[in-house]
């Protein structure tokens, strides 16, 4: 694992008042470049061939339009690594902001150990989100007394409805999903998905049998800001899935009928920005509170910046509880989060995610504490 001391050295070697910030071209970097120039950095992308024209041309810097000022475009994007663009980045004194897709195309090993640049956020945490890391996000949230729906060990435990989470067979950062309310269910549909090809026996074996919670899913997006030690509520979103979202729209006769030709996915398309009731904030707050301390527990120093529990609402007595059944831990995704009220609340606007952590790095190069900013 790259350590903090190997950190402080390359940044002992950067030009503060020239840091610019970097991002890996997909999920949420527009939204990371957009903060990012409004408080004065200038940005690099790096992209992949084939995928580099959003960046590299259509929001390219031109006339003082734009927000991209420089692309970085290589073959695949886990050539990241490679040494000379490790080394023209830090020639740049790049501070780089991770996300999902930087997960999943770099990979936890290679970033934990060859990735050799200031990451802004908690490196060693990144890992915890897949469910088979050994302190995942289901020890996290056991132990820091968050609740989360029940894990079920073994298919003969099943008592009632289920959602079964393996990872596919031909993305297997992606999941596939299937229900099952018995025993003889899960082995039925999962025999299905061997068939269809869509999941492996491998994969099944890493399976998560997760209850399924009803009720109306919410995604809390916090900010832990480690300069000020305090924690903040960015936005609240909820996703759209594909093809989820079409077969809920149509009257239940018609899914019924649909569902004889096409199988559900919810593989996600995108997000709208929503609120929830005043009187829940608390309950909210509490939940990014005990995660936050148990994360400082368990990966000193802790979440730094930005991170996301998506939850559930389910009903009370006596008012509505929020189940957690995932964990971002690191940029969340939803450029809507600025289109809600609840950073504006704080500040004299609505913050993007991409502003408040371009704002935490602006305010750890004036207050000379940049290094505990990043890992």
């Amino acid at each position: 694992m790259i350590g903090r001391n190997e950190i402080k050295e390359v940044l002992n070697g950067y030009e503060l008042g020239k840091v610019i910030i970097g991002v890996l071209g997909s999920h949420s970097a527009l939204d990371i470049c957009r903060g990012a120039k409004d408080m004065g950095f200038r940005t690099l992308v790096v992209c992949q061939k084939g995928r580099e024209k959003t960046y590299d041309y259509y929001y390219r810097t031109e006339n003082s339009c734009g927000i991209v000022d420089q692309t970085i475009v290589l073959d695949k994007f886990s050539d990241i690594t490679e040494e000379s663009v490790l080394r023209q980045m830090r020639e740049n004194n790049v501070i780089f902001i991770p996300h999902r897709s930087f997960e999943v195309y770099v990979g936890f090993d290679s970033i934990e150990n060859d990735f050799l640049l200031p990451l802004f956020g908690s490196r060693s945490m990144l890992r915890a989100e897949e469910r088979d890391a050994e302190r995942n996000q289901y020890y996290l949230m056991e132990k820091g007394g968050i609740p989360y729906p029940r894990i079920y060990k073994s298919p003969e435990e099943i008592d009632r409805l289920v959602l079964v989470k393996a990872p596919e067979a031909q993305r297997k950062y992606e999941r596939a999903f299937f229900f099952a309310s018995s025993p003889a269910d899960f082995y039925k549909n999962s025999e299905q998905m061997l068939r269809d090809g869509k999941i492996t026996e491998e994969g099944l074996k890493k399976a998560v049998i997760e209850e399924f919670v009803m009720g109306a899913q919410s995604n809390f997006n916090y900010f832990y800001s480690l300069l000020d030690e305090r924690l903040e509520l960015l936005g609240i979103d909820t996703r759209r899935q594909t093809n989820l979202d079409g077969i809920l729209r149509l009257p239940a006769s018609q899914q019924l009928e649909a569902l004889k030709y096409i199988d559900v996915k919810a593989i996600e398309a995108g997000h709208i920005a929503c609120t929830v009731k005043e009187s829940l904030l608390e309950q909210i707050f509490e939940l990014g509170e005990k995660f936050v301390n148990v994360a400082k527990e368990e990966y000193p120093p802790g979440i730094i910046g930005p991170f996301a529990l998506q939850s559930t609402f389910i009903p009370g007595p006596p008012e509505e509880k929020a189940v957690v059944f995932d964990i971002s831990m690191r940029v969340q995704g939803s450029p809507g989060t600025r289109f809600t009220p609840y950073s504006g609340y704080r500040y004299e606007e609505s913050l993007s995610v991409g502003k408040r952590v371009a704002m935490e790095l602006r305010k750890g190069i004036q207050l000379n504490r940049l290094e505990e900013t990043v890992t």
